[in-house]
C-alpha cells in the first residue's frame, strides 16, 4: 500500500511538471509570437526613414487586432496642432506591464515612424514621453524591445 501511494506522489510531481513547462512554453510562444515578431508583416511596416516626433493630448487608449492573426495591441488616438492621429504602441501584454502607463487626456510627445495604415496616416511609435517618463518600445532601428534577444 505504501510502494502504490509514493508511486501516486511520483506521478503526481512528474504531472505538475509537464504541465508547468507546457505552460511556460505557450506563453513564451505567445508573447514572442502572435504578429508583433521582429520579422511578422506588420513589424515590416516600421521604416526608420520616416521617423519623427510629434506632440499632442490622447483623446483615447484603445485595443486593436492590426493584422489578421495578431495578438491584441495597444493603440491611441492622439490629437496634435495639425491633426489627430492612430499611434500604434505595441502589443498588450506588453505595455500593460510596463511602469508608465498612458491614459486619455496625456500629454506626450512621440517618437514614431510615420506610416500609411488601412488607407490612413498612422505612427507606429518608438517611445511615448509622459512628463518626465519615457515609454520605450523600439530601439533606432525599429527592433521591438518585446522580442528579447537578437542576433547582430
Amino acid at each position: 500500500m505504501r510502494k502504490i501511494g509514493i508511486l501516486i506522489g511520483v506521478i503526481s510531481v512528474f504531472c505538475l511538471l509537464h504541465l508547468a513547462e507546457s505552460f511556460a512554453q505557450q506563453g513564451m510562444q505567445w508573447r514572442g509570437g502572435g504578429g508583433w515578431g521582429t520579422g511578422a508583416p506588420y513589424s515590416r511596416l516600421y521604416d526608420p526613414k520616416t521617423v519623427e516626433t510629434i506632440g499632442g493630448e490622447v483623446l483615447s487608449v484603445d485595443v486593436i487586432t492590426p493584422m489578421k492573426g495578431m495578438y491584441y495591441g495597444v493603440h491611441l488616438m492622439v490629437k496634435t496642432d495639425k491633426e489627430t492621429i492612430s499611434v500604434h504602441l505595441g502589443p498588450g501584454w506588453y505595455i500593460e506591464n510596463q511602469d508608465t502607463q498612458i491614459e486619455q487626456k496625456d500629454k506626450v510627445e512621440i517618437k514614431g515612424s510615420r506610416i500609411t495604415f488601412e488607407g490612413k496616416p498612422a505612427i507606429i511609435a518608438a517611445e511615448v514621453k509622459k512628463g518626465d517618463e519615457i515609454l520605450k518600445l523600439r530601439d533606432e532601428k525599429g527592433f521591438p524591445f518585446w522580442s528579447g534577444w537578437r542576433r547582430r
